[in-house]
């Protein structure tokens, strides 16, 4: 099947799962208010692309590229990021809403979770190195021999991370929630 190119186009409002979305490349391209929710975006590639308040719950990435991409308040539940095409994988979330995805052995360097609902989240054998996590809440995702060095956990809430089965050279904390280096000890901090 010929992939199209799609390029610096803006897409509004519409549910993909009623209106077919074209099989290609889309490059420089803007989506709003869109439904991916449920599809099957297998090969597809979304270069510099933006998506803003858009659905992709439960959508299949196996191959699906995104390099640059830019999620803005968008809904992302239960997504296998790991099953992306990692070449040259890059993307970035503003208030976005990730709960029961995963990132499982991913190289996420530099990423920028902002405003983010993390639940559930799996972070396990993934490169987070010099990642930030501004305002986000962390509550029971799994961080487990990831590659935490660099990373900005300041304003992060509700993580649980254990040092020992993690990389955490230079990781940033605040006083207020250092408590989450901690649980596995069960000990209070007042």
């Amino acid at each position: 099947m010929n992939k199209a190119y799609i390029d610096s186009e803006e897409f509004s409002g519409l549910d993909f799962s009623q209106e077919k979305l074209t099989y290609g490349e889309y490059e420089s391209c803007t989506f709003s208010k869109c439904n991916f929710s449920g599809l099957d975006l297998r090969d597809i590639s979304f270069m510099e692309c933006e998506f803003d308040h858009c659905d992709f719950s439960n959508a299949r990435l196996q191959n699906t590229a995104f390099q640059d991409a830019c999620f803005i308040n968008c809904k992302l539940l239960g997504l296998r990021f790991d099953k992306c095409n990692q070449f040259l994988l890059t993307f970035s979330f503003d208030a976005c809403q990730l709960d029961f995805s995963s990132f499982y052995a991913l190289k996420l360097q530099k990423t920028i979770f902002k405003n983010c609902k993390l639940e559930e989240v799996e972070f396990v054998e993934t490169d987070l190195t010099g990642s930030s996590f501004t305002n986000c809440d962390l509550r029971q995702a799994v961080f487990d021999r990831a590659n935490l060095s660099k990373v900005d956990f300041r304003t992060a809430e509700n993580f649980s991370i254990d040092p020992a089965s993690n990389i955490m050279k230079k990781a940033k904390f605040s006083r207020a929630n250092i408590q989450g280096l901690l649980d596995k000890y069960d000990i209070s901090i007042t």
